[in-house]
């Protein structure tokens, strides 16, 4: 009976035994897996990381890559629109001769004489009535230096000067001070409209008289057909023709200052604390290849672009007069084409005129 017993429990221990061994096999292999689970897991984030790395590099030389590409292609537009733009301006400043021999220019009136002997040399319309612009401020230049106003004095820029006729706007803000010979640069040079209006209030008896010595100097000059109502040229009635422009140029090529100033390229000048850089609206101002002892522009829609210069030709003073321009370089190409068809014809054409004016 004992024996029985111990039998039986002897059979049951070796089968214990057997379950907790297969029970720590299999703790001991999910122990393992989750290890290698873990392991996996760990390296799993590294991997991901180097390949983000890789896909950002290879993303970064991508985009790398495409602007410098861009940056090529822009370049090369850059220097194909260049060309072509030169291509055009050289094409624009072509000289095409009519049946006479002379130039065809592209203004709808102009004059181009000798300064010296007034000998016409080119004209078309020269005695047409047309709006004139900014080139009404060589008139106001000539009736500021008559009055002989202190050039130091100084003006200020109130909302008188403000342009109510055609809304263009101005550097120069309301309550800036600047001296009389500051203004008539700047009005000169730059075509500042604010800088012709102040100095035409600051005239003795205000805008109204300076506007009427406009006038009187017109008419002791000669210019018969003009009209001026007011000092900056805004105002399309202010009107004259190529003939009487000459006139005007070779009067205010007298006054040194107005050359000086005129065909200066720029000017720095301090307005309010800050130092503002203006610049010459004739380009032609700042080219080697001009001589220019008197320049002045101007533009306003029903006037076109005008262009007026004593220039030095042939060693000769030629003042050119270019009213009516549509293109917006079409008034500097047109001086370009004159000067072209002057050296090519050569002294000779000048020369022959002078002597048939001296006869």
């Amino acid at each position: 009976m004992n024996f029985r017993y111990f039998l039986i429990a002897l059979v049951s221990l070796i089968l214990l035994q057997g379950g907790l061994g297969a029970m720590a096999a299999a703790a001991t292999g999910q122990i393992s897996t989750s290890g290698a689970k873990a392991s996996t897991a760990s390296k799993a984030p590294a991997k991901s990381k180097a390949l983000k790395i890789s896909i950002r590099k290879a993303t970064g030389k991508k985009a790398a890559g495409k602007k410098a590409a861009k940056k090529k292609l822009r370049k090369v537009t850059l220097n194909r629109n260049a060309a072509r733009a030169a291509a055009r301006a050289a094409a624009d400043e072509a000289v095409v001769l009519d049946q006479l021999g002379n130039p065809m220019l592209r203004s709808s009136a102009f004059l181009v004489t000798n300064a010296t002997t007034g000998a016409v040399i080119l004209e078309k319309k020269s005695e047409a009535l047309l709006p004139i612009a900014s080139i009404t401020k060589l008139m106001t230049a000539m009736v500021v230096l008559d009055a002989g106003q202190s050039l130091s004095d100084e003006l200020v820029v109130t909302s008188e000067d403000i342009d109510t006729i055609k809304g263009t706007g101005s550097r120069l803000a309301l309550g800036t001070r600047l001296t009389r010979e500051e203004m008539l640069q700047l009005a000169l040079m730059s075509s500042e409209n604010r800088a012709a209006s102040a100095l035409a209030r600051h005239y003795p008896g205000g805008a109204a008289a300076f506007v009427n010595a406009m006038n009187v100097k017109a008419r002791l000059l000669g210019m018969a057909d003009s009209r001026f109502r007011d000092s900056t040229g805004l105002n399309p009635d202010n009107v004259s023709s190529a003939h009487d422009l000459s006139r005007m140029v070779a009067a205010a090529a007298t006054y040194p200052l107005i050359r000086e100033f005129s065909t200066a390229s720029e000017r720095h000048v301090m307005i309010r604390g800050r130092l503002h850089r203006f610049g010459n609206t004739n380009s032609l101002v700042r080219s080697p290849e001009w001589e220019i002892g008197l320049s002045k522009t101007g533009y306003i829609r029903e006037a076109g672009r005008c262009l007026v210069m004593q220039a030095w030709l042939l060693n000769q003073p030629v003042i050119i007069v270019l009213m009516g321009s549509e293109g917006r370089y079409t008034r500097t190409a047109d001086a370009k084409r004159v000067k072209k068809w002057l050296e090519a014809v050569g002294a000779q054409r000048v020369a022959a005129l002078t002597e048939a004016q001296g006869s």
